[in-house]
């Protein structure tokens, strides 16, 4: 039986708008080494531009509007808070389909996504293929209170995602997921594979390791390439996993209290992993852009968040023999996705059934390209329906 739950609305307090604004004009700006553009980070001028506004003409106001149009829930999962969207879909049998966001995002990565899965015949496509979508906000994000004990890792996650699907009344589902998204959905995949119609993925997991002990072929020339592409990637654009996986607690510090601190951190990374070619305005808008960060401001979660990254280190996933994600998964490789393996590295540990490479987008689909997203989870869920 589906429990209540508690209905959502978003209202930030205006004092805490107010000491926004005022920290913006007390920031204590850093010099820069002229001539270094992007190379050793954001750029002084471009901050000040968009602290400015922030500061100035941003209207979190209407954020707030746009985000109250969604039908907001909360309720209490094992003793989690959980915050989430549920839009029920249009369609004669909505199939149940559960979201994931990652980080640096939040819910609001699906504000556009949503609509095209619960009410598919609205934008062109067919009614059929409508889904009862649930977003929840990962516990630490958003309004969703950080978690008082360690141990909430993606693990535990996933646990709490069944708990709320069976809660809401959905004995089974499908679960999609870039980011920390998809790690959970690989996760319920593995671990309540029962409960599972099916998986959608547009990133794999970071830390994901098949196994290739006796009995496996070893990697291929490409797995290999992949490989070295990606430690390179760690290497050189990394260093934010690195010191959230160690120590965020002494990040934290910085990032609670300014927010243009906030605000650097945060845009180097919509810059650098979206299909932007160098110009982040060009695929996020400034108010997209600083609506995300007002976001993480306003709830005081960026610490909560980032400890996600040293929870996960406990439990990487790495396959033992034997072990596998044995429910259907889909695959939409975007083309800035990076590191993203070839689908041979992925198919060691899951049962690929689609592989779709995508014209345009990076790490943020949901957002850079949510038209093709939904289009690519339509299809692939498609003939796993009768199943549901």
């Amino acid at each position: 039986m589906a429990l209540e739950a508690e209905p959502f609305r978003v209202r930030v307090d205006e004092a805490v708008l107010d000491d926004l604004r005022q920290r913006l004009q007390r920031t204590r700006w850093p010099g820069e080494i002229a001539g270094t553009s992007w190379t050793r980070g954001v750029p002084l001028a471009f901050v000040e531009r968009l602290a400015a506004y922030w500061r100035d003409a941003f209207d979190w106001r209407r954020v707030e509007e746009r985000i109250n149009q969604s039908p907001q829930f909360r309720q209490t999962v094992d003793g989690a808070l959980i915050h989430f969207v549920h839009e029920r879909g249009r369609g004669p049998r909505p199939m149940p389909l559960l979201i994931g966001h990652g980080w640096p995002g939040s819910f609001l990565e699906m504000i556009d996504l949503v609509p095209l899965l619960a009410d598919p015949a609205g934008h062109g496509a067919s009614a059929d293929d409508a889904f009862d979508v649930v977003v929840p906000s990962m516990p630490g994000y958003g309004f969703s209170p950080p978690a008082v004990e360690a141990g909430m890792n993606p693990v535990r996650i996933a646990d709490l995602w069944a708990r709320l699907m069976r809660d809401l009344g959905y004995p089974r589902f499908g679960a999609q997921g870039g980011d920390w998204g998809a790690t959970v959905a690989t996760r319920l995949g593995l671990n309540h594979p029962q409960r599972m119609i099916g998986i959608h993925l547009n990133y794999i997991p970071g830390s994901y390791r098949p196994y290739l002990g006796p009995g496996r072929p070893p990697p291929t020339a490409e797995e290999e390439a992949f490989l070295a592409s990606a430690e390179r990637w760690y290497r050189e654009e990394g260093a934010y996993a690195h010191v959230q996986a160690t120590k965020p607690q002494t990040l934290a510090y910085a990032l609670q209290d300014s927010p243009v601190g906030l605000l650097a951190w945060i845009v180097e990374k919509l810059r650098g992993w979206a299909d932007c070619d160098g110009d982040v305005e060009s695929v996020f808008p400034r108010d997209l852009i600083l609506a995300h960060v007002t976001l993480y401001w306003v709830t005081g979660t960026i610490n909560s968040a980032n400890q996600l990254y040293h929870e996960a280190t406990r439990v990487p996933v790495h396959f033992g023999e034997g072990e596998r994600v044995g429910v259907p998964c889909g695959i939409a490789r975007f083309p800035r996705e990076e590191p993203m393996p070839p689908r041979s590295w992925v198919e060691r540990s899951y049962d690929v059934r689609r592989w779709t490479e995508q014209p345009r987008g990076g790490h943020f689909a949901a957002m850079e390209q949510p038209e093709l997203l939904a289009r690519d989870i339509r299809e692939f869920f498609r003939p796993l329906r009768s199943g549901a």
